[in-house]
């Protein structure tokens, strides 16, 4: 059952990025998979800060904060 609340965190995570950068969004399936993986980005640089965060609302916040970042990252490689 993790494995499900990762993959709907995760989705959710990457449309909220999507919607919140300004030229950031690539589509639904991109930001779905963005979200996939900056829910992995942001555990892993949370657990590097010392932070953690507990429940849903916690591991929506994580996982939002890595999209956020893995899209910022991806939007410098596009400009380029």
């Amino acid at each position: 059952m993790s494995w499900l609340w990762w993959i709907i965190i995760g989705a959710i995570a990457g449309w909220l990025a999507g919607k919140l950068m300004r030229g950031g969004g690539f589509g639904f399936i991109v930001n779905f998979l963005v979200g996939i993986a900056g829910a992995v980005i942001g555990g892993w640089v949370f657990g590097l800060l010392g932070i953690t965060a507990g429940g849903v609302i916690g591991s929506l916040v994580t996982a939002l904060v890595g999209a956020l970042l893995l899209l910022w990252i991806i939007s410098l490689f596009k400009r380029a």
